[in-house]
């Protein structure tokens, strides 16, 4: 099994709080990215620093993460990428 690079893990992140009707707990999300908890942490960090996720509070005072717009376009232009690079064989 091949070890992830840094923008396939920041893409699955993105992408499991997209499948997720765009709002995602942070235990869930730590769960389903299979990342230690550091590793997360810094992950999440820099996502949030970089205006890719949102954090946000819902009624019950839990936190919870959405994507935002550039968020959005990140996985757009992710999957034109990896497209390109399928459509040459790379």
């Amino acid at each position: 099994m091949r070890k992830r690079d840094r923008l396939e893990v920041i893409h699955d992140i993105l992408n499991i709080i997209s499948e997720r009707d765009n709002s995602i707990k942070p235990t869930p999300l730590l769960r389903f990215s299979n990342l230690s908890s550091q590793r997360f942490s810094e992950y999440l960090h820099e996502l949030l620093e970089k205006e890719l996720v949102r954090e946000g509070i819902d009624k019950k005072k839990r936190r919870y993460l959405t994507l935002t717009d550039k968020g959005f376009r990140y996985l757009e232009r992710y999957k034109t990428i990896t497209g390109f690079i399928d459509d040459f064989g790379l």
